[in-house]
C-alpha cells in the first residue's frame, strides 16, 4: 500500500491576551497579520477561561502577554491560552512574553526560598509551550530554565540608537545602577562608541525588597552626561538615588535609559522630580495615561517583535537580527 501524500502548509497565528493589547495589535499591523479573535472572560471568584474562535489545527501560532499588574492574572492567562492551543492541535506554541515575570527570583538569595523564575518555565512547558521569546531578561541565564529554544532578544539597539541620535555630539559616560549590571554597561559603552564607564556602589537588604542604598560612584563622571542604564524600572528608588549620586559627584546631566517600565507607585511621582534630563523606556509594558510625564520617552518594540516572529516562522535566524548576539 503506498503512501498518501498531502500537502505542506505552514500557517502563522497571532494571539493575544488582555494585558497589553495595543503592543499585540501593532505586532500584527507588522506582521500584516490580524489577531485571532478569542473570547475571554473572568468570573465572578476570579477565574479565567478562553476559546479562540477559529480553528488552530496544525498552525504556528504565537501567544503574546505582558506581565503587568496584576502579574498572577496575565501570567494564568497566558497559560491557559497555550494549553487552550496544545488541546486544539496547534503545530508549534511560542510564547512571546516581552516582560519575563519573577525574573528577579532566578536565584536563592537564602535557604528556604523559591526560584520563581524558574517555576514559570516550567509551567509554560507543562502548559504546552514549545518556545519562548523574550526581551532584556534579568540575567541571561533565565534560558537555561526552560527546557527548549528560548529567543532573547535586545532592545538596547533601539535604545542606544535614540541616545546617539538625541545625545551623540555630547561627552557621554554609561553607568550601571549597581555593580551587577557592569557587563551590561560596557555592551552599551561598545554601542555608543567606546565611551568610559562607572557604576553605583549600592547596598540593598535581602529582606526589605524595593530599598537600595547608593553609597558612592566609582569611575570618571565630572562634567559628563551619564546614561544610566538598567533592565528595568520597578518604583524607581534605585535609579532615583543613582541619578542623585552622579549629579552630586559633578556629571553634567543624566539620562536614564531602561526597557522594562514597571512603573509601580511611587515610581512615576519619584522619576518626574527628579533631575534626570530624559528617562528613556520601551513598551514592553502597558504604560497607561496617567504615569504618562514629560521627560518621559516611550519607544517601540513592535518592529523588533515582529521581524522575530517572522525569522522564527520562517525557520530563519534570530541571531542575525542582533549581530550574532542574540
Amino acid at each position: 500500500m503506498s503512501p498518501k501524500s498531502g500537502t505542506p502548509k505552514k500557517n502563522l497565528m497571532l494571539f493575544s491576551g488582555r494585558a497589553h493589547r495595543e503592543l499585540a495589535e501593532e505586532v500584527a499591523k507588522h506582521l500584516n497579520v490580524t489577531i485571532t479573535p478569542q473570547t475571554a472572560h473572568t468570573f465572578a471568584n476570579g477565574e479565567l477561561f478562553v476559546r479562540f474562535e477559529e480553528s488552530v489545527r496544525g498552525t504556528d501560532a504565537f501567544v503574546i502577554q505582558s506581565h503587568t499588574t496584576p502579574i498572577n492574572e496575565w501570567v494564568m492567562e497566558q497559560l491557559i491560552m497555550v494549553d487552550a492551543l496544545k488541546r486544539a492541535s496547534a503545530k508549534r506554541i511560542t510564547v512571546v512574553m516581552p516582560f519575563y515575570p519573577y525574573a528577579r527570583q532566578d536565584k536563592k538569595h537564602k535557604g528556604r526560598e523559591p526560584i520563581s523564575a524558574r517555576l514559570i518555565a516550567d509551567l509554560f512547558k507543562t502548559a504546552g509551550a514549545d518556545r519562548i521569546m523574550t526581551v532584556d531578561l534579568h540575567t541571561a541565564q533565565i534560558q537555561g530554565f526552560f527546557d527548549g529554544p528560548v529567543d532573547h532578544l535586545f532592545a538596547q539597539s533601539l535604545l542606544a540608537d535614540h541616545i546617539k541620535k538625541t545625545y551623540g555630539d555630547a561627552d557621554i559616560a554609561v553607568v550601571s545602577p549597581d555593580s551587577g549590571r557592569v557587563r551590561l554597561a560596557e555592551k552599551w559603552a561598545q554601542q555608543l562608541g567606546d565611551r568610559p564607564i562607572a557604576f553605583i556602589h549600592k547596598t540593598r537588604d535581602p529582606d526589605k525588597p524595593n530599598q537600595a542604598v547608593a553609597n558612592r560612584v566609582v569611575g570618571q563622571v565630572e562634567g559628563k552626561l551619564c546614561v544610566l542604564v538598567d533592565d528595568m524600572i520597578d518604583t524607581g528608588g534605585t535609579i532615583v538615588k543613582a541619578c542623585d549620586a552622579l549629579l552630586a559627584e559633578g556629571a553634567a546631566d543624566v539620562v536614564i535609559a531602561t526597557t522594562h517600565g514597571i512603573l509601580s507607585d511611587p515610581a512615576t511621582e519619584r522619576l518626574s522630580e527628579c533631575k534626570a534630563r530624559e528617562i528613556i523606556v520601551t513598551n514592553s509594558l502597558p504604560i497607561p495615561e496617567e504615569k504618562i510625564f514629560p521627560r518621559l520617552t516611550v519607544l517601540s518594540i513592535a518592529p523588533m517583535l515582529a521581524e522575530a516572529i517572522q525569522q522564527v516562522f520562517e525557520d530563519g535566524s534570530v541571531t542575525s537580527l542582533f549581530d550574532g548576539h542574540a
